[in-house]
């Protein structure tokens, strides 16, 4: 584990590489086609100012944003996948795999803290779409598992954040696996009581959502993120017919009852924290 101090929110809510952003001072919203201030976007959580196009995030520039500035702690930055199958597309899984670590400088595609967020101590696992598109391997669904069971252990509430492609088809069966394996540890975290956060970024999509995403008691996403199972592609061509508008934007998926709220980022925080004063606090007689 790892211990830091929170300096300034924007030192890791650098934009993604997943968004083709090139480098340089400016950028293109690729929603509004406004072209940005890059320092003025990270200023402003990676949201476009004139449109409130939400960029991707990465999983420390969420836990900056959430946990106080006071002491956090990471975990599980060591492990790592390994090649049981001995994949190969267009290259091999293991060099796929040391590739995206040197570039990205992440472990695999989920991070894992624990510190306070508004003086209540919490878990979170937060996902990272830049590797290899956020996919659940072997790692996520052990660094998820160990989230969980620290939130079970310390007896505090557990927050998920989603951004992934799905599983991990270089590791067949094994990352199908993790869906059960997340899935079972949840249910301890249940059957204890302790409330589980989910927020839906974009995308959330594939074993991912058929697992641990939607089994939170609160299911809060970012506005117009991809939420769904199969991509809205897959789905046109097995239909073969115009979906409704918006169709899997989180907005669609609010309307028909699969997340309770949408939240800007900017003001992620302090709803995060009215929620856990009302789950957590006593009532008083």
């Amino acid at each position: 584990m790892a211990w830091f101090r929170r300096q300034t929110v924007g030192i890791h809510t650098k934009i993604s590489q997943q968004n083709e952003v090139p480098e340089g001072q400016w950028v293109r919203c690729p929603a509004c086609k406004d072209t940005i201030n890059r320092r003025e976007l990270e200023k402003n959580l990676l949201v476009c100012p004139k449109c409130d196009h939400h960029f991707m995030m990465t999983s420390m520039g969420y836990f900056e944003l959430l946990f106080d500035d006071d002491e956090i702690v990471l975990h599980d930055e060591n492990i790592l996948s390994i090649d049981p199958l001995e994949f190969v597309d267009r290259k091999t899984y293991s060099s796929r795999l040391e590739t995206t670590r040197e570039k990205t400088q992440l472990s695999d595609a989920v991070r894992s803290a624990t510190g306070n967020m508004g003086g209540h101590r919490i878990s979170i696992a937060s996902m990272d779409f830049s590797f290899i598109g956020g996919s659940m391997g072997s790692v996520v669904g052990e660094v998820v598992s160990r989230a969980i069971k620290r939130a079970c252990e310390e007896k505090i509430p557990l927050m998920v954040i989603t951004q992934s492609g799905g599983a991990r088809m270089m590791e067949g069966a094994l990352s199908l696996m993790q869906m059960a394996k997340t899935s079972a540890h949840l249910t301890r975290l249940a059957d204890l009581g302790l409330p589980f956060i989910v927020l839906l970024t974009n995308p959330t999509t594939g074993g991912v959502t058929a697992s641990f995403a939607m089994l939170g008691d609160v299911h809060i996403a970012e506005p117009r993120a991809l939420i769904g199972f199969a991509g809205p592609r897959v789905i046109r061509e097995t239909m073969g017919q115009d979906l409704p508008k918006g169709f899997q934007s989180a907005e669609f998926v609010k309307e028909h009852g699969f997340i309770d709220r949408i939240i800007d980022r900017r003001k992620l925080r302090e709803q995060l924290i009215h929620l856990l004063d009302l789950i957590l606090e006593p009532v008083e007689d």
